[in-house]
């Protein structure tokens, strides 16, 4: 099929045309990865998961051996009119001054991305212009979460062999609550968790404007792409995008945590094999991202008790997957090592 250019996304619908025939996974680098396994020298499945990543990069790259010259980490930034209801422990203007100090090298992100070779861009989305508040009218227009969305489609280069999707949004926590209880079902208590460490009052305030929210829009929250305009806001949007790309270009991913999952599950509801290109790289300690990979069927392959955001658990995962990698290419075969191979 012809893949919609990103700015032929004028509207969600042209968006919801290119989930409809999305790529899968090459068999035979599949097989080919499968086939070098096996001659390792170690016992069948003595790597674990690390086996299974080196075959699942293979298969979504469509090549053997898989790279990882060109990870990309892309960070989205966005503000969001919610916050007005006192749903986080920061005021709005916060997503700004990370967005500086992201650009200046100071924050996690930047060290994790140094530490595990990935090249990071970080793209603000409007930030002088919050989404409305969701409690009292739809987040976006359709036409701005288009624009989101093929803002995340184009920021994906053209050379990357892996994405590391993260976020940067005071507030998001909230959405990203709003969207999986659309997405999901359930209530606004079993998808609200503290985020940025709101206290007990501000956790009730922020339950109450998820529950007005899914109250307000109502059965429009059925149609996945309507409930991201509706509760989501332009980083999840653009994180929804961005992975979409992936699926199309053949580049895997790593998802990072609650927001960014919630982001990408949108393309699941879509279509059940939506995210098979992705892994979970961590569970965060916002109680509901677990819930949700659950949702999902993902094994994160971290639990560190992490609820930074900014791809931060993501990054980390990379330096899994490069254990993988390194393992998968570097090891000898039992031939080549002149070990006795199993009886």
């Amino acid at each position: 099929m012809t893949t919609a250019r990103p700015t032929e996304f004028r509207s969600l619908d042209v968006f919801r045309q290119s989930i409809q025939e999305l790529p899968g996974p090459d068999s035979s680098t599949a097989h080919a990865a499968r086939t070098r396994d096996a001659q390792l020298t170690k016992p069948p499945g003595a790597l674990g998961r690390l086996e299974e990543l080196a075959i699942w990069l293979a298969a979504w790259q469509r090549r053997h051996p898989p790279t990882l010259e060109r990870p990309l980490a892309l960070v989205f930034a966005g503000n969001h009119g919610v916050v007005a209801q006192g749903v986080s422990a920061y005021p709005g203007e916060v997503t700004a001054q990370m967005v500086a100090n992201f650009k200046a090298g100071g924050a996690a992100i930047n060290q994790l991305c140094t530490a595990y070779g990935a090249r990071l861009e970080v793209i603000a989305l409007e930030l002088d212009r919050p989404t409305a508040d969701f409690t009292q009218a739809p987040a976006m227009s359709e036409s701005e979460c288009a624009v989101a969305l093929s803002i995340g489609w184009s920021a994906l280069a053209p050379d990357a062999d892996l994405l590391i999707a993260g976020e940067m949004g005071i507030g998001n926590t909230t959405s990203a609550a709003a969207l999986a209880a659309a997405l999901f079902g359930g209530t606004a208590a079993e998808w609200v968790g503290r985020g940025t460490g709101v206290d007990d009052a501000g956790l009730r305030r922020k339950t109450a404007a998820v529950d007005s929210a899914l109250k307000l829009h109502g059965a429009a929250l059925a149609d996945p792409l309507e409930a991201l305009r509706r509760v989501g806001g332009r980083e999840l949007a653009a994180i929804t995008g961005a992975v979409a790309a992936a699926r199309h270009r053949h580049v895997p991913v790593i998802l990072d945590g609650f927001v960014a999952t919630a982001a990408a599950a949108v393309l699941q509801r879509l279509d059940r094999a939506g995210l098979d290109h992705c892994i979970a790289g961590h569970v965060s300690a916002e109680l509901s991202h677990a819930r949700l990979l659950r949702h999902l069927g993902m094994r994160p392959l971290l639990d560190l008790g992490m609820r930074l955001g900014e791809a931060s658990g993501a990054a980390l995962a990379l330096g899994i997957l490069r254990g993988a990698l390194a393992t998968h290419t570097g090891m000898a075969s039992f031939s080549e090592a002149g070990v006795s191979g199993k009886t």
